[in-house]
């Protein structure tokens, strides 16, 4: 199987699926919720430009460098979020997990948890992966909190990274997870789903 190939990944509260332009109006909704795209330290797309950032990520998908999905909540049927396998490096056979988000309701909820571990396991056990990358914003500490949950160690920060829309220059720090480190994550991640939810 290689690495850009459309897959379905099914789990206990959420399904990951090919994106598609389907999902345009679930992704709007999802976006309202909690106005995401206002939040000055990520980049979420408006409603107005949703269609837009749909077909960006398919264009991608087309050029070998992304595999996008649609984040599908399994008790509503609905698209709640989007995630991707990004920045496809074949030939050292590294991803990353990233572009990132869901509607606020289900944030702090399972399914991120789902995803990850999902995501992780077709990488490393399916894929072969050599390192599955997340990055993120200095300042976004809830994510930054949530990648180091799943066990991810920090490379490094790079500096004056990434221009955002506002005009600030995004530090972004760099986290990874390497096969060896898997079998514990994994064994980890397992115990978080396990445990009940409020």
């Amino acid at each position: 199987m290689n690495l850009t190939d459309s897959i379905t990944l099914a789990g206990r509260c959420v399904t990951l699926v090919p994106l598609s332009p389907a999902h345009h109006d679930d992704l709007v909704e999802a976006t309202r919720d909690g106005e995401l795209w206002k939040l000055w330290y990520t980049t979420v797309a408006s409603p107005e430009q949703m269609r837009g950032e749909i077909e960006r990520r398919l264009d991608l998908h087309a050029k070998g460098s992304m595999l996008p999905f649609a984040v599908v909540e399994n008790a509503t049927g609905s698209a709640v979020g989007m995630t991707t396998y990004m920045n496809i490096d074949a030939k050292n056979h590294r991803v990353e997990i990233g572009s990132t988000w869901y509607r606020k309701r289900v944030q702090r909820s399972a399914i991120n948890t789902e995803c990850k571990f999902m995501l992780l396991a077709h990488a490393f056990d399916t894929l072969k992966c050599n390192a599955v990358e997340f990055r993120t914003s200095f300042f976004n500490y809830a994510s930054r909190k949530a990648i180091e949950r799943l066990g991810a160690k920090l490379d490094g920060i790079l500096r004056q990274h990434m221009l955002l829309p506002n005009g600030t220059i995004r530090d972004t720090c760099v986290y990874s997870i390497i096969p060896c480190e898997w079998p514990s994550v994994q064994a980890h991640l397992q115990f978080q789903l396990s445990k009940p939810r409020s």
